[in-house]
Order: C-alpha cells, then sequence, then structure tokens
C-alpha cells in the first residue's frame, strides 16, 4: 500500500505519519523540510498546497498512491468582514481546492486497483459552525459534501472516503486559535463535555483502524471526535 499523509510535518499529521509508518510505503508531504526529513518514511514532497500544489499532484501520479489522508489545513480567526482577498483565497485553496485537486489525481489508480482509501481530516468547527472562523468552518463543512458525493461515486470500486472531525486538538494549531480567540484555555475545556483536549494519536489511531479491512464498509461518514462537543451542552 502506497500512502500519503499531508501536513505531517508537525501535529495531527505527524502523529499519523508515525502511527502508519509500517502500514505500507509511507510518502509525506509539508512546507518544512527538517520535519519531513525525521519522518520514518519512503519519500517526502515539500510543498505549501496554497501554491505550488501542482508538484503534489505529481507526485501522487508518480507513487501511485492508494490511501490518501488530506490532513494538511491553515486556520484564521476573525470577523469576515475584516479578511483579505489573499485571506480567503489561502484558507479555501488550503483546506477545501487542494484536498479535492489531490483526490482526482489519486482515483485513477485506486480504480485500476480497485481499491483504495481516502481519509479528509476535517474539523467540528465545520460540523457546529465557529463563530469568527467562518472561513475555516466553510472550508470544513465543504469537506463533508465532497466525503459524502465522492463515497457515491466509487462504492463500486471498493474506494472508501470518510472524513474526521477533530474537536479542541493539543497541538500547535489547536494552542495557537486558543491565543487568537477571545477564551482563555481554562474556560474552552470547561465547555468540553470530557473536560479534557483530543491527542492527536486518537485521530492517527482512527486512520489506521479507517484505512483496514475491518472498516471496508464505513465510507461517505463524517466521524466527530471531539471529547463530546458536538453532542451539546
Amino acid at each position: 500500500m502506497n500512502i500519503l499523509v499531508t501536513g505531517a510535518s508537525k501535529g495531527i499529521g505527524n502523529a499519523i505519519a508515525k502511527e502508519l509508518e509500517k502500514s505500507g510505503n509511507l510518502y509525506v508531504t509539508g512546507r518544512n523540510e527538517e520535519a519531513l526529513r525525521e519522518c520514518i518514511c519512503k519519500d517526502y514532497c515539500v510543498c505549501d498546497l496554497a501554491n505550488d500544489i501542482e508538484i503534489l499532484a505529481e507526485f501522487i501520479e508518480k507513487n501511485k498512491i492508494d490511501i490518501l489522508i488530506n490532513n494538511a489545513g491553515e486556520y484564521i480567526y476573525g470577523a469576515l468582514e475584516t479578511m483579505s482577498t489573499n485571506d480567503i483565497q489561502r484558507i479555501y485553496q488550503t483546506n477545501l481546492i487542494s484536498p479535492a485537486y489531490l483526490i482526482s489525481k489519486a482515483i485513477p489508480a485506486m480504480k485500476n486497483n480497485k481499491w483504495g482509501r481516502i481519509i479528509n481530516i476535517g474539523s467540528i468547527s465545520g460540523v457546529m459552525g465557529e463563530a469568527y472562523a467562518s472561513l475555516y468552518s466553510s472550508s470544513k463543512a465543504g469537506l463533508i459534501g465532497l466525503t459524502k458525493a465522492l463515497a457515491l461515486e466509487l462504492a463500486e470500486y471498493n474506494i472508501t472516503v470518510n472524513t474526521i472531525n477533530p474537536g479542541w486538538v493539543e497541538t500547535e494549531l489547536g494552542m495557537n486559535s486558543i491565543d487568537e480567540s477571545e477564551f482563555s484555555k481554562d474556560e474552552i475545556i470547561e465547555c468540553i463535555p470530557q473536560k479534557r483536549f483530543v491527542k492527536p494519536e486518537e485521530v492517527a489511531k482512527l486512520c489506521k483502524y479507517l484505512i483496514s479491512e475491518d472498516a471496508k464498509g464505513i465510507t461517505g461518514q463524517s466521524i466527530n471526535l471531539c471529547a463530546g462537543l458536538s453532542v451539546g451542552i
């Protein structure tokens, strides 16, 4: 199996890469070449999804990726009217357009093999909405729609497509988003039913299950891994 994890230089993506390093030929991509070199992988591709998408598209076709995990993403906090054209374009390009384009490049090899696994890392903000993160929320919500439609298109080829929606995760991105918000870490934890942040390793282990044959019947699903945050208050 040829596995590609995007955004693997840190956070959730790095945890996924570590979890899957023995599951097949692991390929990783990200913007930090030094961090990618430290991954135990067959090869890596240095790429910024907002600017260098064609480089990664060629990498996918060359290595016949049959397990694609779209993890790379960006977060921006602020009122929509304060966002620049560049802000809007970058968030949608990184979080939604690039995953869709990368999937399109991986599908031919998957169809040829009549087997494939596609996992999109979304966000609980794409399920519930998050005030002052409308670009992030809407781009992640788009992943859910993409997942459902593609699951129907690809089911007959034994290709599954699913989205994992983490809640607050104990990563650099997660902690930085707290710093940008109007709430403290303690206030956010108080709003989470389990009173804790999700660990990156929890997301990684769910990815490992979803690529397994035991999970072949799970497709088109939007799975909330959020310590109860999506259930209500």
